[in-house]
């Protein structure tokens, strides 16, 4: 602690690459405290710190982060305290981000995050602190306030049991060990999704993700209600079966909100978000159309075949994809990496993939239409174990193939399965079916040297907002509306790199697989250059950008085999 002091009076004043003396370990009061990587100037990317608690002073009870869903909601919770905390003590002071003080910004989901570690040894908190500067010239006096005052504050009001509301902590982790109870038995009781009575599914904004205030709460319909026996409570509402669900009902009545909270109900969320217990199971990947999206070798034959150009659609690609071939694509894709669970919705497909109605069937004959249409589909692709939940506002003809129709009226879930049955009776439809083609799911292998992150000699991984900067190409990531923290990308980068690592003749589905077990089991932390600022994202969005990658390119080889 003293070495600091005197090291920032001795710098004080001297130019900004002065403070890379003061890299290195610190012991304070009741912490150790690191100082990692130095930032090149005081407008540069922050300088990386962490600060050690031992459990001794910490104090937070084995049973809070006993197994991995109470860890990742401590360590979930921690994270927004600390960052609370540091935005209280943060203030601009001096030439670019002088003064900053900061930790990972947590959306409203609980996910797996680097900047807060807790074990049996030591709770650590990995954050960015601004090293204070005029001009390019050192601030001591207001460094030393930061490190020696502000930190030790920040560190003491987050990280030490006994200073925290014990009762929001036991809370936070409670929820987050139910959510992944449910989540872990929902196919085993034949569901793919889960809504509790009660929840808040409106947000605030398109823009903010908190919930809507006087909403109206969520309430399963009688034939729908399911029953969890969690660790920690008892928790009633909608089941969603597998099999092919559609939500319809009118404009502004819930329907795309209600798919959109499926959508990031693969994550677990905080307390108060209203969606803590909206559960969907962890490979559902949300499907749209994607115009002008690169497509590399991907057999979309099902569903498109016989070109008028001749083009080979089982092995398809393209710079600029269409609505359809793009949509498509994201089905075969997700399918390929594992996904046993489409969430689509009518507002953002293509329409001539979702349907062919009698009278363009009748103007159009089906040998000068290349599109087999979604509907056709569906059941095939639910005899590969596929279930779909689609939001239908206008496409009656979806009634001949769901399995359970649900229409929201006001916010509020219907069962209306009983009344589509009687409306086909009624009015049956009179298109024709189309046979598709046989569904094929191929293994793809992708050339390891088509993933190259270097530009110049060197890594270059990148954020800027929603894209992916990946050596010299940029990758739009903008349609994956999975991906709910920017954080995800800069990991989703890296990861990609570990998975070209992993190929040798294996296919990317594998590889990344191996990535997510080793993950498990070694933590996010095995893979990753430095240990701030990271948060896990799944290997479906990793495989979305992979394959946005317009320089990656699929080997052609015998090797290539098709998935049962």
């Amino acid at each position: 602690m003293y070495k600091l002091d005197t090291l920032l009076r001795k710098i004080d004043g001297k130019g900004y690459k002065n403070y890379n003396q003061i890299r290195g370990k610190y012991r304070f009061e009741f912490f150790d405290l690191f100082i990692d990587h130095i930032q090149a100037d005081p407008y540069a990317p922050p300088t990386s710190v962490r600060a050690r608690v031992f459990q001794q002073i910490a104090g937070f009870p084995q049973n809070l982060f006993k197994n991995r869903s109470r860890k990742t909601g401590l360590e979930d919770y921690l994270t927004r305290t600390f960052y609370k905390n540091a935005k209280l003590h943060s203030n601009k002071n001096g030439s670019g981000k002088s003064g900053l003080i900061t930790i990972t910004k947590p959306s409203q989901q609980i996910l797996e995050r680097t900047s807060i570690e807790v074990n049996k040894r030591f709770v650590e908190a990995r954050f960015y602190v601004g090293l204070p500067a005029h001009g390019r010239k050192i601030l001591g006096k207001t460094a030393k306030q930061i490190f020696f005052n502000k930190i030790p504050e920040i560190v003491e009001s987050s990280l030490i049991y006994h200073r925290l509301n014990h009762n929001d902590i036991k809370h936070h982790v409670e929820v987050a060990e139910d959510a992944d109870y449910i989540r872990n038995r929902l196919r085993e009781r034949g569901l793919v999704a889960f809504i509790a009575d009660n929840a808040i599914l409106p947000r605030k904004t398109g823009v903010d993700e908190h919930p809507k205030e006087k909403a109206i709460p969520f309430k399963s319909p009688p034939s729908m209600q399911v029953e969890f026996r969690c660790p920690n409570r008892v928790i009633t509402g909608m089941g969603i079966p597998e099999g092919i669900t559609l939500i319809v009902g009118g404009g502004y009545h819930g329907k795309s909100t209600l798919l959109n909270a499926l959508a990031v109900g693969v994550y677990n969320h905080i307390p108060d978000d209203g969606r803590e217990f909206v559960i969907t199971v962890e490979d559902a990947v949300k499907i749209r159309s994607e115009d002008g999206r690169y497509v590399e070798n991907v057999d979309i034959s099902c569903f498109i075949s016989n070109l008028p150009d001749d083009r080979d659609t089982t092995h398809f690609s393209t710079e600029n994809a269409s609505g359809s071939t793009s949509q498509v694509a994201n089905i075969i894709e997700a399918l390929e990496i594992g996904s046993r669970c489409l969430l689509i919705d009518e507002d953002t497909s293509a329409t001539n993939l979702l349907i062919r109605d009698e009278r363009m069937q009748n103007l159009i004959d089906k040998e000068k239409e290349p599109i087999t249409p979604l509907i056709d589909l569906i059941k095939p692709l639910r005899q590969h174990g596929v279930s779909v939940i689609l939001i239908m506002g206008g496409l009656g003809d979806y009634f001949d193939v769901a399995d359970k129709v649900i229409m929201m009226d006001s916010y509020q879930p219907r069962d209306v399965t009983d009344d589509v049955k009687k409306i086909i009776k009624k009015y049956p439809s009179k298109r024709k079916k189309e046979t598709p083609r046989e569904i094929i799911i191929r293994d793809r292998y992708p050339n390891k040297k088509t993933i190259d992150p270097h530009r110049n000699g060197k890594i270059r991984i990148k954020t800027s907002g929603r894209n992916l900067l990946f050596g010299r190409e940029t990758i739009d990531l903008s349609r994956i509306e999975q991906i709910v923290e920017n954080t995800q990308i800069k990991t989703i980068g890296i990861l990609m790199y570990e998975a070209t690592k992993r190929f040798n003749g294996k296919p990317l589905r594998e590889s990344l697989d191996n990535i997510n077990k080793t993950i498990d089991n070694r933590g996010l932390l095995h893979f990753l250059p430095h240990q701030d600022g990271y948060t896990r994202p799944r290997k479906y969005e990793i495989a979305a950008a992979i394959n946005r990658l317009r320089t990656m390119k699929i080997l052609k080889t015998k090797n290539q085999t098709t998935q049962k």
